[in-house]
């Protein structure tokens, strides 16, 4: 086999050699033509070898890839609609041939000689070729290579990077289809949503109307931010915290810290009392039984002195050096 790289050579100087019998202009028409019958040209190692042979007059931009699913190449599957999207908004754009850009497709299957002369050993690999002759030539005749690094790329994005080689030629936008299925599901999709609304509507309003509800949104809002829900948000704390011996710590020491179940923990006693004086205030008083109010007093007077023992207890945890605590969480 180890004839096999030297015949290889052989193949593509031997391609070359013929390519530089037909003058660059020939050429760039040829292929131009190719180009308006289907872009990106399809191309094989003899093609290849013609199309990118110096010396040139024209621009070559050529997609080296692998798509057949036996290579495993998933950015190479997942990049082909854009290139494809590209080259045909470009051609569109300029049928006249006046950016003098040709682009073209070789696959591994097609390609084999290809990949292995240029020594590639992974997929997908764009080459810009840019022109060696003529009034568009560059400094180097060298081709240069796109990054695929980041992942998948947009049509737009290696537009603006051809774009940006090729600065005094046309450079013809990108245009994508329309998505008619996005079109029609956005069209059902709100017809439904504002049918629905306008069926439930008369449902909806008194709910909307109602003081209560209201009432109970602004009590849960204020209970939710004064118990420290943004400052976990911003600091992204943890939701609780070993205590050192085994067991979990709910409540973090010092003003500084706090954890994701404490924050629940003092809504919630913010909640209760809320409620229990909201109920001394505003039910107790309309129970016309005296014993039942009576009762009523003591039960919601004991639940307001049991959260704020359970309070203060928690502030001790805060604050080590608070002096006062309630029964029974001393």
């Amino acid at each position: 086999m180890r004839w096999l790289p030297a015949f290889l050579s052989v193949s593509l100087l031997g391609a070359a050699s013929l390519a530089a019998k037909v003058s660059p202009e020939e050429r760039f028409r040829e292929f131009h033509a190719k180009s308006l019958a289907s872009a990106p040209i399809k191309l094989a190692d003899s093609s290849y070898a013609k199309l990118t042979n110096a010396p040139r007059d024209y621009t070559v931009a050529v997609l080296l890839t692998a798509l057949d699913t036996r290579y495993g190449c998933q950015l190479c599957r997942e990049f082909q609609p854009e290139w494809d999207l590209l080259s045909k908004s470009w051609i569109k754009g300029d049928k006249s041939g006046e950016s003098r850009l040709i682009f073209g497709t070789l696959d591994f299957s097609d390609g084999r000689d290809t990949f292995m002369g240029l020594g590639l050993q992974t997929a997908p690999v764009l080459m810009f070729f840019p022109p060696t002759v003529g009034r568009h030539a560059a400094a180097s005749p060298d081709p240069i290579r796109y990054d695929f690094t980041n992942g998948p790329q947009t049509a737009e994005q290696v537009h603006a990077w051809l774009s940006r080689y090729m600065p005094d030629r046309p450079h013809p936008p990108v245009k994508r289809p329309i998505n008619w299925m996005k079109w029609i599901t956005t069209f059902v999709i709100t017809s439904g949503t504002l049918t629905a609304s306008y069926v439930a509507w008369p449902y909806v309003l008194p709910v909307v109307q109602n003081r209560n509800v209201w009432a109970a949104i602004s009590l849960l809002s204020i209970l939710l931010f004064t118990s420290g829900h943004m400052f976990n948000q911003i600091r992204k704390v943890p939701y609780v915290a070993g205590d050192g011996r085994g067991g979990v710590s709910y409540f973090a020491a010092g003003f500084q810290n706090q954890y994701g179940m404490e924050t629940q923990v003092v809504a919630a006693m913010y909640g209760v009392l809320s409620f229990a004086t909201i109920s001394l205030a505003l039910t107790v008083p309309r129970i016309a039984d005296p014993k039942a109010q009576g009762v009523a007093v003591l039960a919601w007077g004991g639940i307001m002195f049991l959260m704020y023992s359970f309070l203060l207890s928690v502030f001790r945890v805060k604050n080590g050096g608070y002096p006062f605590s309630l029964p029974p969480f001393m």
